[in-house]
């Protein structure tokens, strides 16, 4: 199929979404429907949108590309993932929710001080920023290569056109409008994998039972790697455990996916959200990697090269051998995929700047105009999408490596140090020495990055996985100890306890 007539689709869908927006954001567009919906969302419409939120386009792509080299192996990643989900419903959401929390590093305001409110606060926006331009990198390499490329479009042209249509139709609404956009982008994402699926079992002659076998009878198929402890970054026990701790601390300590359950009307209904979004997300994984399979046995049945990027394997034959129906469905899927993670992290990004740094919540409860604070909100709302552009066109000269590696990668370096904020004030009582938070959390992923380029000659061979995340965490828990002072003797202890909501 021409790249003229996927434009157009591409297109067509992105009406679709300006459409949503208008919809819902005509009525209120202000900073409290911005921020958090004016706190009333349906739990259903958050638990179905955090899908699409969740997978992106590197779990859409990225991860079938990894399925000859790894095999099924990143389900055990999946797996820590789920029991990481469950520790944020029972640890962290209570927590959040008892403080009527619009940005949940105020947490660490009310635990530690300013400077350690605003170094959380920085983390996440360097995290996020790093981790959702790694996203649309991904999508936008695959639109450059099949499409753009064609008509002779620079690269930094394609992302900033995404870039702006995402800005467009969210700069009003912001997680209102989201709320509902995602829930549209995760039908499209889901829909498209699944007639992936489809699609492929009917090129190979295969019924339902016949797919299951195929699968399941594979040299792909495996899933639980126990040798080789020290030198596997596959082993159960490190994808495991580095499951929990990324979705713990990429999730339940970032404010792009807990902003949307802190616009839900009440803590039963967020946590009802998280249980039912945690089984489905496990159930779609499964999906995603069975389409990785099919993707190789399919390349090897009908002698398709198999690209030198594995990031390129999925629209490879998507766009070019299964018909102008699949290349269609692919393309719809990977936009619903790219715009449904970019649009919540640029309006999470906001929120936190406009909250975190410039303080809107109290300024507007001070009653400072409103219309100037809506008008900065737009103002920070470009600035983010500017920067977004410049890291993902810096990116096209400096990743080579399958990019959900590459995410992780980078997630253990950034968000430990929040892992090991949020444990510290949780598991612990002691007040710190506010100022040297952040030397702290500088110094532990420095650390981190000097043994992880020395494990292999420091610890016999061994090769670090997603456990540096805890590794990480565990130092800045350690560097708070030290500028940690007595217990709290008042009520700020108990105010700040994890006992469940009433």
């Amino acid at each position: 199929m021409s790249p003229g007539v996927l434009c157009c689709f591409v297109v067509g869908y992105f009406l679709m979404l300006l459409f949503i927006a208008w919809l819902t954001s005509r009525k209120a567009s202000d900073n409290e429907a911005f921020f958090i919906a004016n706190r009333n969302s349906r739990w259903y419409l958050v638990a179905f949108g955090m899908i699409g939120t969740s997978i992106s386009g590197v779990t859409f792509i990225s991860v079938p590309g990894t399925v000859r080299q790894d095999f099924f192996s990143y389900f055990q990643f999946v797996l820590g993932n789920a029991v990481g989900y469950i520790v944020i419903v029972l640890v962290l959401m209570p927590l959040y929710y008892r403080l009527q929390l619009t940005s949940i590093y105020a947490y660490l305001e009310k635990r530690f001080g300013t400077t350690s409110y605003k170094t959380g606060a920085f983390i996440f926006l360097v995290s996020r920023t790093i981790g959702s331009a790694f996203r649309l990198f991904l999508v936008a390499i695959v639109l450059q290569h099949f499409i753009f490329d064609a008509w002779q479009i620079p690269f930094w042209v394609t992302v900033a056109v995404s870039l702006l249509l995402i800005w467009t139709y969210t700069f009003r609404g912001g997680l209102k409008t989201i709320i509902w956009t995602d829930t549209i982008q995760t039908v499209f994402l889901l829909l498209s994998v699944l007639l992936s699926i489809i699609f492929i079992a009917r090129s190979m002659h295969l019924d339902l039972s016949g797919l299951v076998h195929t699968v399941k009878d594979s040299a792909y198929s495996k899933i639980f790697i126990w040798d080789n402890f020290a030198d596997d970054k596959r082993h159960f026990i490190k994808h495991f455990l580095g499951g929990i701790a990324v979705s713990v601390a990429m999730t339940g300590m970032d404010q792009d996916l807990m902003q949307k359950n802190l616009s839900c009307r009440n803590i039963r209904e967020a946590q009802r959200n998280m249980f039912s979004f945690t089984g489905v997300f496990v159930f779609v994984n499964i999906f995603f990697l069975c389409v990785g399979a099919l993707l190789y046995l399919y390349a090897a049945a009908r002698g398709i090269a198999v690209p030198a990027r594995s990031d390129y394997l999925y629209p490879e034959i998507a766009l070019h051998h299964l018909g102008g129906l699949a290349a269609i469905v692919f393309i719809l899927g990977l936009t619903a995929a790219t715009f449904a993670t970019t649009d919540s992290a640029l309006t999470a990004l906001t929120t936190s700047f406009c909250v975190d740094f410039l303080r809107m919540d109290k300024r507007h409860a001070a009653g400072e105009d409103h219309v100037r604070m809506i008008r900065t909100r737009h103002i920070v709302h470009v600035i983010f999408s500017l920067v977004f552009l410049g890291v993902i066109v810096a990116f096209r000269y400096l990743v080579s490596e399958a990019v959900v590696t590459a995410i992780f990668t980078v997630a253990s370096y950034t968000y430990g140090p929040l892992l090991g904020l949020f444990m510290f004030g949780i598991l612990s009582r002691r007040p710190v020495k506010d100022k040297w938070t952040p030397v702290i959390c500088i110094l532990s992923p420095l650390v981190c990055w000097v043994l992880n380029r020395n494990a292999e000659q420091w610890l016999g061979g061994y090769h670090f996985g997603f456990e540096l995340l805890i590794v990480n965490g565990l130092l800045t828990y350690l560097g708070l100890l030290l500028i940690s002072k007595k217990s709290y003797t008042d009520a700020k202890a108990e105010t700040l306890s994890t006992q469940p909501l009433q």
